[in-house]
């Protein structure tokens, strides 16, 4: 036993009544500033903190600490909310200290933040858990504990590595009996998916969330083998699913409290074995009961040769796909083990989703081997002008604990940033082969203006003009995408709807700075990071307005949206095909087998 769960209570006395607090936190990260980072809405809802509600939730109803004992739940997203560390300490105590603090979903990029709230709350005696992507990938592999996880340890705090389906009750009980190990690690025995409880969140937490959106997964783990990639080593290269009925049950939990917007988790939806069961069940769902659902999903970019995938996806409510392209260099490609990826399927693959009606974001990675400032700047204007994608968001190429591009430079000894506040794909943590640090930094802030040009920006909204497309939700992703970045200087993924920052929520280390400083400083931001953000809406709306009522808009075509009958063998072929002695072999592989194919039609 470790001093996590010392003082917890001590098993129930028959006919008394006992109450065991259970606190499920999602803890935000630090802007360069020391600053939490968190909104008065958010964008994106924690999937890991709907898992632990739905679980919590379950066994509250299965009470099974005893039937007298009640199980009290509380969960926050501190993106979208103020974490009131008081407020929870003052209810513990009142409690007599029974109960337990989980910090839930713990990326790397946030476990400094969840150190600093585990440090309050262990000085106080209060049982915590961490559990998330760090300690499951540092544990899945690295041959042994970093030094935060040996002080997260020595702090008392219990880490929890893999996923608490078919354990989530095991750990409640430890706790309330002052049990608590020092480490469960359960990443080697993933549990299934099917017939586990719903998962969701509070209504208050939806209604923190922009569009009333909640998130669910209709499935784990991944066949692929990206060097960049955490999930394959955390939630395995074996996929497991939910059925259709579980997906039914999960999105009539998360509609009682008010959710419309659901955001699919699966990290590839296209290759989840029951996708074509869960989207009739949806489009069952929309059209006879409905029911008002919109999806986001992601996918990769081979979905579109899927048969009926791509349409009974938008027949289901998708509205918005997010692909990750990465790269439109082969070379980079395989060189990140992602061969699955052939450049010379993304035109087809985006233009099929635009016949869909569905917006298309892409992600994209900087700083491959090959890469330098003035070949991704080539490659930008290689997409803007080839590749029919809405959004495209950017990422620095990060060596995340638990990918196996960090467990190889951990091996190797090589320089990695110790900051673990940086590992947020927007931060230059280690060494490029061809780029100094402050070059690839600098690419990385200049890519998000090249891409989100002014020229662009018109060319994207008269594209979704003559395709159908609807244009007002598309100028509204443009307006969060490019200002997220360059007004509120966070990752769209981060963004939310106003920042809050407050004076007393800095950084362990950094100085708390005086109110006379701090305030009259923070008006300064406001006013130079919204009144600027409103004109670009301003310009933005005007734009919008004047291309609708341009009739040439309700025809327009470019290269990139129009599909070309045998866009390989042209004379003038695409610069997609060309850019790299790579993408021309990419391309020449592409006309062999469109060869094999047809002579293997011909034949039979």
């Amino acid at each position: 036993m470790n001093g996590a769960g010392s003082c917890a209570a001590e098993i129930a006395r028959p006919g008394v009544r006992e109450k065991f607090l259970v606190e499920l936190i999602k803890p935000s990260h630090y802007d360069d500033d020391g600053y939490v980072i968190q909104w008065r809405r958010g964008w994106i809802p924690s999937n890991s903190l709907s898992c632990l509600y739905g679980l919590a939730i379950d066994a509250r109803s299965r009470r099974v600490l005893g039937d007298n004992v009640d199980i009290e739940i509380n969960a926050r997203d501190e993106t979208n909310s103020v974490l009131s560390l008081r407020r929870i300490i003052r209810r513990f105590r009142r409690n007599r200290l029974r109960g337990v603090v989980c910090l839930v979903g713990v990326q790397s990029n946030q476990f400094p933040r969840a150190m600093d709230i585990a440090r309050v709350l262990r000085k106080r005696g209060i049982a915590v858990m961490v559990g998330g992507f760090h300690v499951s990938g540092c544990l899945a592999m690295l041959p042994q504990l970093p030094p935060e996880l040996k002080e997260a340890i020595d702090l008392g705090v219990t880490l929890f590595a893999g996923e608490a389906e078919g354990r989530f009750e095991e750990l409640l009980r430890a706790a309330y009996q002052g049990r608590l190990k020092p480490v469960y690690n359960y990443v080697a025995d993933l549990p299934g998916l099917e017939g586990q409880p719903p998962i969701y969140l509070p209504q208050d937490l939806i209604r923190r969330n922009l569009g009333n959106i909640s998130s669910f997964d209709a499935g784990r783990g991944c066949p692929f083998s990206c060097s960049f990639c955490t999930i394959i080593n955390v939630q395995g290269r074996k996929s497991r699913y939910r059925t259709a009925d579980d997906v039914e049950q999960v999105i009539r939990a998360n509609q009682g409290a008010g959710a419309t917007t659901y955001f699919i988790t699966d990290d590839n939806f296209a290759r989840n074995r029951n996708w074509e069961a869960i989207l009739d069940r949806i489009i069952e769902l929309r059209e006879r009961h409905r029911f008002r659902i919109h999806l986001t999903i992601q996918v990769d970019t081979m979905c579109h040769k899927i048969p009926r995938f791509v349409e009974k996806a938008a027949r289901a409510g998708c509205k918005r796909v997010f692909i990750g392209l990465e790269n439109i260099n082969p070379d980079s490609l395989k060189g990140a083990s992602k061969g699955q990826n052939r450049i010379t399927e993304y035109r087809a693959m985006l233009q099929a989703w635009r016949r869909a009606g569905v917006l298309t974001y892409a992600g994209y990675i900087l700083g491959f081997p090959t890469d330098t400032p003035q070949s991704i700047a080539r490659d930008i204007a290689i997409i803007q002008r080839e590749l029919p994608v809405d959004m495209l968001e950017f990422f620095v190429l990060t060596p995340l604990p638990g990918c196996k591009d960090h467990q190889q430079m951990v091996a190797r000894g090589e320089r990695l940033d110790p900051d673990l506040n940086r590992y947020d794909a927007e931060h230059v943590t280690a060494d490029h082969p061809l780029m100094s640090a402050a070059q690839w930094q600098s690419i990385y802030d200049q890519a998000w203006r090249l891409y989100y040009s002014p020229a662009h920006i018109e060319t994207l909204i008269k594209r979704a003009i003559g395709d159908g497309l609807n244009p007002a939700r598309l100028t509204s992703m443009i307006f969060t995408f490019h200002s997220s970045h360059e007004f509120e200087r966070v990752h769209p993924l981060q963004s939310g709807l106003l920042r809050r920052k407050r004076r007393r929520d800095r950084r362990t280390g950094m100085p708390l700075e005086s109110a006379l400083v701090f305030y009259p400083r923070r008006v300064w931001e406001v006013l130079s990071t919204y009144l600027p953000a409103l004109m670009f809406l301003w310009r933005l709306t005007r734009l919008r307005h004047r291309l609708e009522k341009d009739p040439a808009a309700r025809t327009y075509k470019d290269i990139a949206t129009t599909p070309l009958d045998d866009e390989l063998a042209s004379p003038h072929p695409l610069d997609l095909y060309e850019a790299t002695a790579a993408a021309r072999n990419a391309a020449v592989q592409a006309r062999l087998r469109g060869r094999r194919v047809r002579a293997a039609a011909t034949s039979s």
